[in-house]
């Protein structure tokens, strides 16, 4: 992991291109060196060459320079060869070591001395005799021509092993590589800790950007330095306070956008290239999870799958690249389907669908129909019962005062009841609009029921219907508007009557509760069918309308019991049993504010 870290690899760089340099820098001071000693060994020997031979020049006897020039050879590592008139004379010091003269006088280079009468300077390696036995040695020799007092000539050959010079140039080499090495270890802790101190910084950094990349965006990075890397930590922690701020916006906006879809209340759902589900709202939530329970699918994932309208639907609005509209019905209800495609620059990339639930509006519409169709129907009735016996009484049909009379009170009756649907549906139509008014009183609920069934004894009496009171004692005061229940009242036990047969029993019961009075209008009739009773609340809705052809009925009465019982904030509920009786139930809270 060291050599994959950036102190690992900055260490090695400024380590190789350090040991680069000192190894060049090693090789070229060893060549110096090298030729440095040699050169010196050469002036040195050729010195000390001049030296004896003009010591040997300079003495008058042979004796007296022979003994000066071994004083002068003894300190140095040296040796002499003298050779005079082609023979040799004296060669010091011995040690038990001698070199052949004709060696050196067949020598290429020394056997210039005596033909050119040069002083010359060369190496090589040449046989010595010690103790007898020939050894070979690598000698540097300096020969120059020489003359005695005497008038004799020769050689001086003046040689020295280079086995010294080579022992100077190792301990250079040792001094060279000493250094080197010294250097080396100064560089790695020199380069280790450049790299540490350069890299700390950068660790620092990026310990904090994996606190960022955890979302903590308020991490600082300390600033050292001015310079690059101090720059950089400026320039991160800048970008931490921009993505935090660009975060936060985004944040912001997505909750924005999240409660603007949770609030929303059409259904959406954004789909992607593939036609998968990416983001769904509440509405969109029921609409996909009633699309489940319909094809019977059982799945935890309610975004798993679409009705075929809309997939069919997706893959349009990716061809053509418009929004493209369609109509589902699902669990009963009609879901309108806008989608518009998404666009990635100029590729589409998904598509957006709106569904408007349009199940409000279209029974709006049927009932708008049906209300039309009602009213007319009601209508037409009397109109026509009006228009023949008008049309009879025309004619003079009527034969007599009696039967002209008759005619005339069938028009009245007929007038009434035209005049009753028309005050109803007036009523209804202001309650329905919320401009119902009410008057607010005390009133003693037990005389009130009684004072209202009181008013349909002769009517029980005629139908052979038995009228039950059960009214409970009731201490408080209630305030309502006893018009507005007493026309509740009036409603749901005419209702009852008319649908109960004979010996039958109609029974009003007041209950008192925690907080208001139950009414119950109970009666022993032939019942409402089940699958109608969700609907006994609605305008002119009827279960069998051959029931109340000839008792009057409008089909009003009910809605505006219900419209009458919510504006004093209660409820109205009805349970019935098919050919057993069936029972109203209302509730009026104590307190009503005017």
């Amino acid at each position: 992991m060291f050599w994959r870290s950036v102190v690992g690899k900055l260490w090695f760089t400024i380590l190789s291109l350090v040991m680069v340099v000192l190894t060049i820098l090693t090789i070229m001071l060893l060549q110096y060196f090298e030729k440095f000693h040699t050169d010196q060994a050469e002036e040195q020997l050729t010195n000390h060459a001049i030296m004896i031979a003009s010591i040997l020049e300079e003495y008058e006897t042979e004796e007296a320079a022979l003994s000066t020039t071994k004083r002068i050879i003894d300190n140095y590592t040296m040796k002499l060869l003298l050779v005079l008139d082609g023979d040799e004379f004296w060669y010091y010091p011995y040690e038990n070591e001698k070199i052949p003269v004709e060696l050196f006088q067949t020598d290429p280079e020394l056997s210039k001395v005596i033909t050119n009468k040069d002083v010359v300077i060369t190496r090589g390696d040449f046989p010595f005799l010690l103790n007898g036995e020939q050894i070979h040695n690598e000698v540097l020799v300096v020969g120059m021509p020489v003359e005695l007092v005497q008038n004799r000539t020769g050689v001086l050959y003046v040689y020295q092993y280079l086995e010294v010079v080579e022992e100077a140039a190792s301990q250079t080499k040792n001094i060279i590589f000493l250094g080197a090495g010294i250097a080396i270890v100064l560089t790695t802790i020199f380069a280790f800790f450049l790299s540490t101190r350069i890299t700390a910084p950068l660790r620092k950094m990026r310990q904090a950007s994996l606190e960022v990349a955890k979302g903590n965006f308020d991490t600082k990075v300390p600033i050292l330095t001015r310079d690059e890397i101090g720059s950089l930590a400026m320039a991160f922690n800048r970008m931490g306070r921009v993505l935090n701020t660009n975060l936060t916006a985004l944040n912001q906006e997505k909750e924005q956008l999240s409660r603007i879809l949770s609030s929303m209340a059409d259904g959406v759902i954004t789909l992607d290239r593939k036609g998968s589900i990416v983001v769904t709202n509440p509405p969109a939530k029921q609409f996909i999870q009633a699309w489940h329970f319909e094809q019977s699918v059982e799945s935890t994932d309610l975004t798993d799958d679409l009705p075929k309208a809309i997939k069919k639907l997706f893959q349009q609005v990716v061809a053509v690249e418009k929004e493209q509209m369609a109509e589902v019905d699902v669990q009963g209800r009609t879901w309108v389907v806008l989608m518009t495609p998404l666009y990635d620059e100029n590729f589409v990339r998904g598509a957006v669908a709106v569904l408007r639930d349009m199940t409000e509006e279209r029974l709006h519409d049927k009932l708008r129909k049906d209300f039309i169709a009602n009213v007319s129907h009601e209508l037409r009735t009397p109109i026509a019962m009006l228009q023949g016996y008008s049309e009879a009484i025309i004619d003079d049909v009527a034969g007599s005062e009696e039967e002209m009379k008759e005619l005339a009170q069938i028009i009245y009756d007929e007038s009434l009841r035209m005049g009753r649907l028309v005050n109803e549906l007036l009523d209804l139509a202001r309650m329905e609009a919320g401009h119902i008014q009410l008057n607010i009183e005390p009133i003693n609920i037990r005389e009130f029921a009684r004072r209202v069934l009181r008013k349909f004894q002769g009517m029980a009496k005629d139908l052979n219907i038995e009228l039950k009171a059960e009214i409970a004692v009731v201490e408080d005061v209630i305030m309502v508007d006893p018009d507005r229940i007493e026309q509740v009242l009036t409603n749901l036990i005419d209702n009852a009557m008319r649908h109960t047969s004979d010996q039958g029993t109609v029974t009003l019961v007041v209950s008192p509760l925690r907080d208001g009075i139950k009414f119950d209008i109970r009666d022993t009739g032939s019942g409402i069918p089940e699958e109608d009773l969700p609907f006994v609340f609605e305008r002119f809705y009827k279960a069998d309308k051959a029931r109340t052809r000839g008792r009057s009925g409008t089909g009003l009465g009910l809605a505006i019991v219900k419209n009458i019982v919510e504006a004093h904030n209660g409820h109205v509920s009805v349970h019935s049993k098919l050919d057993e009786g069936t029972t109203f139930s209302f509730f009026i809270p104590s307190k009503n504010e005017e």
